[in-house]
């Protein structure tokens, strides 16, 4: 005989009063969406390592990004753009150069993901 699911209740009940205000509560699509799409930017290693340098180092070039993140600079271009894409940084030129900078919203989920890690590393999660 198969062991029941820990993962699923044996009974159906509901609390409906409490289950419907939650509901209510949820945010609409048009907010889950931007955020689901800012969290799988910060999905990646590679991209949440260029958002950890650019929260610690402000504004960096994508020369130095390269160097700092030990990643080749079309690699950290490609990341860069999709990081753009999904709001979490802004650029802007500087003669040659591009400079990349965290937007508010990408330091404040930068900042979420990096303490949820910390957390998660000093078993406080």
């Amino acid at each position: 005989m198969a062991e029941p699911s820990a993962d699923s209740c044996d009974l159906l009940c509901l609390d409906l009063p409490n289950a419907e205000s939650i509901r209510t509560a949820l945010p609409d699509l048009g907010r889950v969406e931007p955020a689901a799409a800012a969290a799988r930017a910060l999905s990646d290693p590679t991209r949440l390592t260029i958002a950890a340098a650019l929260y610690e180092g402000g504004e960096l070039c994508v020369c130095d990004m390269g160097w700092v993140v030990g990643a080749p600079q079309n690699l950290v271009s490609h990341h860069l753009r999709q990081l753009k894409v999904a709001g979490m940084v802004s650029s802007r030129r500087n003669g040659r150069l591009v400079m990349y900078r965290l937007t508010d919203h990408g330091r404040r989920l930068t900042a979420a993901v990096l303490a949820v890690s910390a957390g998660a590393e000093s078993g406080r999660v």
